[in-house]
């Protein structure tokens, strides 16, 4: 039986872990995380709206892009 497919992937989920706790802990220390070009802050009379649709995109393409080359090795 060849494991190699499995170690591949829980190296993949390990980092993708790691990746997460590395952004939820500096997340607040990284300025600009959260606050890009193509963010929305909308603050109204009853409530405010927050749509981090940049900062979303930036991740998707890293992840991809990590994705991506993790598989063509």
């Amino acid at each position: 039986m060849d494991l190699t497919p499995f170690g591949k992937i829980l190296i993949l989920i390990g980092l993708l872990i790691a990746a997460a706790g590395i952004l939820l802990a500096l997340g607040l220390k990284i300025p600009w995380i959260g606050r890009l070009p193509g963010d929305l802050f909308i603050k109204g009379k009853y409530g405010t709206l927050y749509l981090p649709l940049m900062s979303c995109l930036i991740i998707s393409i890293l992840i991809s892009l990590a994705l991506f080359f993790f598989r063509n090795r």
